[in-house]
């Protein structure tokens, strides 16, 4: 599932909603994510000019780049823009219209693409929700404020839509957003009205993300699990706060490795610690389980996070969790309970909080015990899927 969060999320859901009886199609785009048997699923294609770079023309038959959508992409993202939400959302009105004669759907659900697409598929006499993880301003905010030189904060102004999301966010029937605080920014960035939306917990895999008594714990092992070219993630906070550490620590990254990864290697080539972090490339969610199983702290630095997944699923690993103030993360975790909670940006109080844990094993035991609990009372896919379900039912 490397389409990320929401990747995890429309496996899930579409899982759910299957499990309930429901016929349940799915139509995606590359990076094409992994969906559960029996689901219809439609891949969108595209030429992936964006992932494709600077090569000029497509591989194969370069006549390919003559059509007004490919022709499109090609020429956006030579101007580092990223084409895609817009192109998918029209090929995917073309794809739905055409299932439309052969399949009796009763509700369309959008999983932020918020694309002009998205708002022609309202011509097919069908309500369209959308899930809205968080606003696109939130990432375009932290890449500016990253960004070196006037080049490259002109590369990542341009690369996310203007005015799109804002004109088809308010115009969907519903908008559910999976924490209060995605809610409350939801809100204030579209000026969607409160009786227009919803808020759903995400959930979480507790058949898979579980306690492993048989897996011995590493000493001083530290894990986090993120896409830490996002600068969202707060990875460097995390690495400035390992300089500060009088403690010898071991640090994995759950994430790719160079070359498909250059921001975090490169940090932490920077601040020389390369004898403490390990980068273990895409895992399986199995995987990343037994990681968490062998880990004794699980750390979310990052600056914002529409709801959270990673400290939800270390937590249901029986792993206490350091997270920051950002977005969501309070919501979900019990401060004090089940994990730490630290201000955002500070690598001093990373710092204060690893030292805390790691110096008190009764507590990290007791933090692990509950935040299971936690998570299995509060965080489940099926229960999130009776409540869109429910959602849908109002709509309709």
């Amino acid at each position: 599932m490397y389409s990320g969060g929401q990747g995890i999320y429309l496996y899930y859901l579409s899982r759910e909603f299957q499990r309930l009886g429901h016929d349940v199609h799915v139509l995606v785009g590359p990076p094409y994510p992994h969906i559960a048997e029996g689901i219809h699923v439609h891949k969108i294609n595209n030429l992936n000019f964006f992932e494709a770079g600077k090569k000029f023309l497509p591989a194969g038959n370069p006549f390919k780049i003559f059509t007004p959508l490919n022709l499109y992409e090609f020429i956006a993202t030579r101007l580092w823009m990223f084409p895609e939400m817009f192109s998918f959302g029209i090929r995917a009105y073309r794809t739905l219209k055409s299932l439309s004669s052969k399949f009796k759907f009763d509700i369309i659900h959008d999983n932020q693409t918020l694309a002009y697409g998205i708002l022609l598929m309202k011509a097919l006499k069908l309500p369209v929700i959308a899930t809205v993880h968080h606003p696109l301003t939130i990432d375009r905010r932290s890449d500016i404020s990253e960004a070196k030189g006037f080049k490259e904060k002109l590369r990542r102004i341009m690369f996310y839509p203007f005015f799109m999301q804002h004109i088809v966010t308010k115009r969907m029937d519903r908008i559910i957003s999976v924490s209060h605080n995605s809610a409350r920014e939801t809100g204030n960035v579209f000026k969607i009205p409160e009786n227009k939306m919803k808020v759903v917990y995400n959930g979480v895999d507790t058949t898979v993300f579980r306690k492993r008594e048989e897996i011995k714990k590493q000493p001083n092992s530290l894990i986090v699990c993120a896409n830490t070219r996002d600068r969202n993630k707060g990875i460097r906070y995390l690495l400035e706060a390992l300089l500060l550490l009088k403690e010898k620590v071991t640090l994995t990254i759950v994430d790719a490795k160079p070359p498909d990864n250059d921001y975090a290697p490169g940090l932490v080539k920077q601040y020389g610690l390369e004898h403490m972090v390990q980068f273990t490339g895409r895992l399986t969610h199995e995987e990343v389980a037994i990681q968490y199983a062998a880990s004794e702290i699980a750390i979310t630095p990052s600056v914002y996070e529409g709801f959270g997944l990673p400290a939800a699923e270390a937590m249901a690993c029986g792993v206490p969790v350091i997270v920051t103030t950002a977005g969501a993360l309070p919501e979900i975790i019990k401060p004090g309970e089940t994990g730490i909670l630290v201000p955002l940006k500070n690598p001093h109080a990373l710092a204060s909080a690893i030292s805390r844990l790691l110096n008190d094993e009764p507590l990290r035991r007791r933090m692990g015990d509950a935040a299971r609990d936690h998570i299995e009372r509060n965080f489940t896919w099926e229960k999130a899927a009776k409540a869109i379900l429910k959602i849908y039912e109002e709509v309709l």
